[in-house]
């Protein structure tokens, strides 16, 4: 079973162009990409989930 690709939050944000306060922001109105969070603490965010945040994203804009 392939594993999933787990992007760190800036790799994200340089993706796509955002600051992580508008990160946050878009968070919390429910309109960014699912994060996950490390026992750590850590953040992270998984390519499938971007790469649908990216779909939803352009079938909006459509």
């Amino acid at each position: 079973m392939a594993r999933t690709q787990m992007l760190k939050l800036p790799e994200v944000l340089e993706e796509i162009g955002m600051s992580r306060a508008a990160f946050y922001r878009m968070r919390a109105r429910g309109k960014a990409p699912r994060i996950r969070k490390l026992p750590n603490g850590q953040v992270r965010i998984s390519r499938k989930d971007l790469d649908m945040w990216w779909e939803r994203c352009e079938q909006s804009a459509a």
